[in-house]
């Protein structure tokens, strides 16, 4: 029996919404716990490995995502002169979080 391309997105989709939302439930505890003591695990070597598997990667990717929605909202942030707020919060601060800060510390500095 064939499959048509719109099994095969919904089935995609079905998929990535179950990621997602199962990446969202794993990360809640994880930031939960790094903002009550600074430490993951109490282990600074596990804290490391994973600052390096899962948290960097997941600020990569905020920052990306921040970088195309600052250029996407641009038509709206140049006439109200928030362009500089907006690329602070949805670019340097996903860096920031992601290039700056020591491995195995996940507790940022709030500005």
């Amino acid at each position: 029996m064939p499959v048509n391309n719109l099994e095969i997105i919904q089935t995609v989709r079905r998929a990535l919404r179950t990621g997602v939302l199962a990446g969202v439930l794993f990360m809640m505890p994880v930031c939960a716990a790094a903002q009550a003591d600074g430490t993951v695990s109490g282990d600074r070597a596990t804290d490391m490995v994973v600052d390096v598997v899962i948290m960097r990667p997941l600020g990569l990717a905020a920052t990306l995502v921040g970088t195309v929605l600052t250029v996407v909202a641009l038509p709206f942030t140049i006439p109200s002169g928030s362009v500089e707020a907006s690329a602070h919060e949805l670019i340097v601060k996903p860096a920031e979080y992601t290039f700056k800060r020591p491995l195995g510390e996940f507790s940022g500095n709030e500005n």
